[in-house]
């Protein structure tokens, strides 16, 4: 029983979901959760595997209208943001970007709050925002108390 609110999923539309769904497990720490179809389309569940006690979930949705063509929302400063361990994750992840051409903003050191910071485009065209001690987490843990 859900004893209180809870923010639960960001949807997108794709143009691809198959696509879509490989460059997510490449490029962010989702794995698929749930795949689904229906008269309008299909939808993969994109979540971080084994978090339980607060998920969180990014929904793909690509309807069989839409087929075949990119369906950008978030450019070109929207972004989902994913925060990475080490610095040199934000690096790599450029580099694999930069070679694949979808390297959106090179890594730049924003100073905090911000931190270190990328951004990849997924097959889409939507933002994806790679950070390295960007304290989010760390704000909430602050503010909110321990994990």
């Amino acid at each position: 029983m859900l004893a209180r609110p809870r923010w639960t999923h960001v949807a997108l539309p794709v143009g691809d979901i198959d696509r879509s769904v490989a460059w997510y497990q490449r490029y962010t720490p989702l794995a698929l959760l749930d795949a689904r179809r229906d008269a309008d389309g299909r939808a993969a569940w994109l979540a971080h595997e084994g978090q339980v006690e607060n998920p969180f979930v990014l929904v793909l949705v690509m309807f069989d209208a839409d087929r075949g063509t990119p369906q950008p929302q978030l450019a070109p400063f929207a972004h989902l943001g994913i925060e990475v361990p080490e610095r040199a994750d934000v690096d790599r992840l450029a580099d694999e970007a930069r070679a694949e051409g979808c390297l959106a903003w090179e890594p730049t050191d924003v100073g905090p709050p911000v931190g270190y910071v990328c951004a990849i485009h997924d097959p889409d065209g939507n933002v994806i925002e790679i950070s390295h001690d960007q304290g989010v987490h760390a704000k909430v843990l602050e503010v909110w108390g321990n994990d």
